[in-house]
């Protein structure tokens, strides 16, 4: 079985690809409640684009794929932002903390998976670098 051969920072990484994309999807529905500055059109779409990203990463790690470097190194960029503008839009507000924490710890771990991928140490002939 797949899973009997991850890594524990990549099992930890497909957790908290899942749980980002869970608060942020949860964040999303908050802000839109919230009305005002919370439910600013760029704000909601970096909501949506970090959910969407983190389960397209969580998925690629589960089922083995080579290219999943590529896509923790996105999910780590766009991860970044969105802890950025939550802490922007309210840093006062629970919610946006929660999602902003979040967010951070997905992409620091994102970062080391893209990373990993770029010294090889990870299963696959593919190889992300810098050239």
């Amino acid at each position: 079985m797949m899973s009997q051969h991850r890594s524990a920072e990549m099992q930890a990484c497909i957790q908290n690809c899942e749980d980002c994309h869970r608060i942020c999807l949860e964040t999303a529905q908050h802000c839109l409640q919230m009305g005002g500055k919370h439910a600013e059109p760029g704000h909601i779409r970096l909501l949506l684009d970090c959910a969407q990203i983190c389960h397209t990463s969580a998925d690629f790690m589960i089922r083995g794929s080579e290219f999943h470097g590529l896509t923790c190194g996105v999910c780590a960029e766009v991860c970044a932002r969105c802890a950025d503008d939550c802490d922007r839009i309210d840093p006062g507000d629970p919610m946006m903390k929660q999602c902003a924490d979040m967010c951070r710890r997905c992409a620091e771990s994102c970062r080391q998976m893209a990373s990993l991928m770029g010294q090889g140490q990870t299963s696959g002939q593919w190889k992300m670098g810098s050239g």
